[in-house]
């Protein structure tokens, strides 16, 4: 397996940090991580060489704004959205790939956020599969009635007052430094019953409902905070023309206390969970069956 560090270009010229994982042997599929909101690709690297190993191309990269991703002096923090990172970031790498691997199926893989911005990307038939984990619609309302409260001061008071305070949200608010321009449209968003909507309050829908492949969601049973079983249902709710499949799984399955919101792409996750999602991704591209699981 080999690592190539990059930089790529998103549709609108921001410069967006990349890796590519390549097996040794000539890759039987590609695989797009999108990460989560504030997430750099680098905590994904395990489970990208995972992924490798089983021959997999597997491209990491970082959202504008995010982790290696600077955007240039000029550009300011506010005039950065949410939005863009599915419109142009998500698109853009998945182009990259679609044109590296030509001929190849290409499998979306996307984490919290980055299972929503799939459906934003108006090339998102070029995944022909899409594995999501602990994605969801971020609305408060899809919480539980004990946590309601919390979800509602978060998105109604605490970020937008971060953001009037320091310009941005500070790392130490949200666990990663976020633009204040993707931070103020994600409080909006989460605010609203339809989540990802217009400034008009419409829903946008539009690449959701274009998005015809099969999907698999799943929910994971102790993150009640980031992304409860009602909130991932109402996520793939919005992928109404897909082959939906949702799983809820839970830390017990693998002998574990708990797996919560960022616990999956950790290194000590037992491999037995990478596996079965890595036989998901042979099985909904209809890859050839190897052998052995091995390296």
């Amino acid at each position: 397996m080999r690592e190539i560090h990059t930089t790529l270009e998103s549709r609108d010229g921001h410069p967006l940090a990349a890796t590519l994982y390549e097996p040794e042997k000539a890759p039987r599929a590609a695989v797009q991580i999108n990460a989560a909101t504030g997430v750099p690709r680098r905590y994904y690297a395990a489970y990208a060489r995972f992924l490798a190993e089983r021959g997999f191309a597997v491209l990491t990269y970082d959202y504008r704004g995010i982790g290696q991703s600077v955007w240039p002096l000029q550009v300011s923090g506010a005039s950065l959205r949410m939005r863009h990172w599915g419109e142009h970031d998500l698109a853009a790498t998945l182009g990259w790939l679609h044109q590296r691997y030509p001929g190849l199926p290409i499998a979306a893989i996307g984490h919290s956020a980055g299972g929503q911005m799939l459906g934003l990307a108006d090339n998102n038939h070029l995944a022909k599969a899409a594995l999501s984990i602990a994605s969801q619609s971020g609305y408060w309302g899809h919480w539980p009635q004990r946590l309601r409260p919390v979800m509602a001061a978060l998105w109604h008071v605490v970020l937008p007052g971060s953001v009037a305070l320091f310009g941005r949200v500070p790392a130490a608010v949200m666990g990663a430094e976020l633009p204040a321009g993707v931070a103020l449209q994600w409080a909006s968003w989460c605010r609203h019953p339809d989540y990802i909507t217009h400034r008009s309050g419409q829903p946008i829908r539009q690449h959701f409902a274009s998005y015809r492949g099969p999907m698999r969601f799943y929910a994971i049973g102790d993150d009640m905070f980031y992304a409860p079983l009602k909130a991932v249902q109402a996520l793939a709710g919005f992928y109404r023309n897909a082959r939906i499949e949702v799983r809820v799984l839970q830390p017990a399955d693998h002998g574990l206390r708990q797996i919560s919101h960022f616990g999956f792409f950790r290194p000590s996750m037992p491999q037995a969970a990478w596996q079965e999602t890595a036989d998901w991704l042979v099985q909904a591209l209809r890859l050839p069956p190897t052998n052995s699981h091995s390296p």
